[in-house]
């Protein structure tokens, strides 16, 4: 099922994506602070924000905020009692005139029988990567910083589309 996001239709969409926050309110704090002075109007989180708390952080955002559940995020019930836009994954929707494909893992990538994706979001792995082509493929990193010690986030702009990744100060 396809879910349509606002905002809808063609044009240009500045859109904030984060991963693997792990309750990193210091990070996820300066993520949105970089997200939103490069423009971003929607934020996207593939997953594991874990706990509730964090969700409240997240949710400070000035824009829409979608998301979908990561292995490691722990009080569901809590998460999806604050926070409207959060799925399991894999999560497909359009945006800014794009069909954009969100999970955690990228290998549940491969078990996703979408067709026409322009743009694939993941994380899980902490490592941060654009695959330029259709699908545009990116991972943000790891916005908590916990595993390699350099918090990053990544910025798409639906007009190309083209992405790019952004270090957390």
């Amino acid at each position: 099922m396809t879910r349509s996001a606002r905002p809808s239709g063609r044009g240009d969409v500045k859109i904030g994506i984060i991963s693997d926050s792990h309750d990193n309110l210091p990070n996820i704090r300066k993520a949105l602070e970089v997200l939103k002075g490069r423009g971003a109007q929607v934020l996207i989180h593939s997953g594991d924000v874990i706990a509730p708390f964090s969700v409240k952080e997240l949710l400070k955002f000035p824009g829409p905020v979608y998301g979908v559940f990561g292995n490691n995020d722990g009080e569901i019930a809590g998460m999806k009692k604050l926070w409207n836009h959060v799925f399991f994954g894999p999560y497909l929707f359009e945006l800014g005139g794009l069909r954009i494909l969100v999970c955690h893992d990228e290998t549940e990538l491969s078990r996703a029988p979408y067709e026409n994706v322009d743009v694939r979001v993941y994380g899980h792995d902490h490592k941060a990567v654009i695959r330029a082509g259709k699908p545009l493929d990116i991972n943000p990193g790891e916005t908590g910083g916990w595993l390699y010690g350099k918090p990053t986030c990544a910025i798409l702009d639906t007009d190309g589309p083209k992405a790019e990744i952004l270090e957390i100060e």
